[in-house]
């Protein structure tokens, strides 16, 4: 059960490092803090590889098109996603954003089952459908209703346009993963992060020297916070690849929704404010439907 350790910690560092993108968003734009995650990431991502490599004696990944392929199409789709992301939480705010992009263990399921096979069992699935409606509960005001979303149509197009892209990312991820073989979990999932991170940090510095140098010279001003975000990031991507290196995507990215009453316990000191009822209970149905999940799993 690696996977569940791994991903908790994952969503820990996941919650960090968006609270951080979305502050510089309005500071650097949206591309510029989209790049923060990945080229202040990147030494991080090569020294845990580096010392990795030393401790297990393991070389360099094989650059195989199996591993390359899904590698650099999970990158690609992994900033387009964070771009989204980004521009939604600016048009409806953090937490009401958030709860469209976790559409994405759903979204997820589907599609790792039609790809790649992977067989989740009925409970799982019913773990999957009631933390969602969780999110959906406690991140939506109420007195929220259906003439009130219409009216939000772009955010809510813009969000589950880029929870699909991280569905499809993670897709890509757990192909290349398994495209390493049966080697050490955390080794192969380094040798992900490392690929993908390399790719996506020439894509993001090439786009935005040719399109925003102003957001570059931006992130260089706030390197403390961007150093931070691109710390958080790489942690988190580390703990998704050893994840999907064990189980399925989409059992890894419905754990993450963990982050919902993690947030509740750190937002309460950090801010004075005490969760809603309505809150309460979407965290109670995010903690029953990881509760299936979990049980479906140890079955």
């Amino acid at each position: 059960m690696l996977w569940v350790s791994a991903t908790i910690a994952a969503s820990i560092a996941l919650l960090a490092r968006n609270a951080i993108q979305a502050g510089l968003t309005r500071e650097i734009g949206t591309l510029g803090a989209t790049m923060v995650r990945f080229v202040y990431g990147a030494p991080f991502a090569l020294l845990l590889h580096t010392a990795a490599m030393y401790w297990t004696g393991s070389g360099w990944p094989a650059l195989t098109l199996a591993f390359v392929g899904p590698a650099a199409a999970g990158a690609f789709c992994q900033i387009g996603g964070t771009a989204l992301m980004l521009k939604a939480m600016d048009l409806r705010g953090f937490a009401v954003a958030n709860a469209y992009i976790k559409m994405e263990p759903v979204l997820l399921a589907l599609g790792g089952w039609w790809i790649l096979g992977d067989v989740l069992a009925p409970l799982a699935w019913l773990g999957i459908a009631v933390a969602t409606g969780g999110v959906l509960l406690a991140a939506f005001p109420r007195g929220t209703t259906l003439s009130v979303m219409r009216g939000q149509g772009v955010a809510i197009a813009v969000g589950l346009v880029a929870a699909g892209l991280f569905g499809f990312s993670a897709i890509c991820f757990r192909a290349g993963v398994l495209a390493l073989g049966d080697g050490p979990a955390v080794m192969r999932a380094l040798d992900m992060l490392l690929a993908t991170i390399l790719i996506q940090s020439a894509t993001m510095l090439v786009w935005l020297g040719i399109s925003d140098r102003a957001a570059l010279a931006g992130s260089l001003r706030r390197w403390r916070r961007c150093t931070l975000a691109g710390l958080a990031g790489a942690c988190a991507s580390m703990g998704w690849f050893t994840g999907f290196a064990l189980t399925a995507a989409a059992n890894v990215r419905t754990l993450s929704l963990i982050e919902l009453p993690i947030a509740a316990l750190v937002n309460r000191p950090l801010t004075g404010r005490a969760p809603s009822r309505r809150e309460l209970a979407g965290i109670a149905l995010v903690m029953a439907g990881i509760g299936l999940l979990l049980r479906a799993e140890l079955a």
